[in-house]
Order: structure tokens, then C-alpha cells, then sequence
């Protein structure tokens, strides 16, 4: 998800419109990173993993660089908006 600043967080749901509800503060639960810094939008996604092989996936894409990053996330084929 990209942040109103321009910042990017990433993290594991089986729900993904729920979750974006609960960043942008339309539903309880949303991170604390993200209540300072709304709205946020879903800017890439996959789909298909196990919640341990999501979260594995989770720790491969938080230590890249911001660059790399949106690299990523440019370079997908569901852009979202």
C-alpha cells in the first residue's frame, strides 16, 4: 500500500478491501502507521501464497529498497488505482 505521504506498506491479509477499510480508519483494526498517514491505496498485490509462505514472501519485500519497491509494483500487470 502507498501512504498519503508517499511512504509504502506492506502486509499479509486474506481480505484485501477489508484491510484497505481498516488503514484508511472505515473499520477498527487498521496499523498504526497507517493512521497518521491516510488514505492509503493498494498499489501491488499478490495472490496465492499460504499465510506462512505470505509472510516469508513479506520479509523478502520489506527488505528491499524503496526504489525497488516500486520497481516491483510498476512492473505488475494489475496496475491498481
Amino acid at each position: 500500500m502507498q501512504c498519503a505521504d508517499n511512504s509504502l506498506y506492506c502486509g499479509v491479509t486474506t481480505d484485501i478491501e477489508r484491510r484497505l477499510r481498516q488503514h484508511n480508519g472505515e473499520l477498527k483494526g487498521g496499523a498504526r502507521y497507517t493512521q497518521t498517514r491516510r488514505p492509503v491505496r493498494v498499489v501491488y498485490q499478490e495472490d496465492g501464497y499460504d499465510r506462512a509462505s505470505a509472510a516469508k514472501r513479506e520479509y523478502v519485500i520489506k527488505k528491499l529498497s524503496s526504489a525497488a519497491k516500486k520497481a516491483l509494483f510498476r512492473s505488475s500487470n494489475t496496475p491498481r488505482n
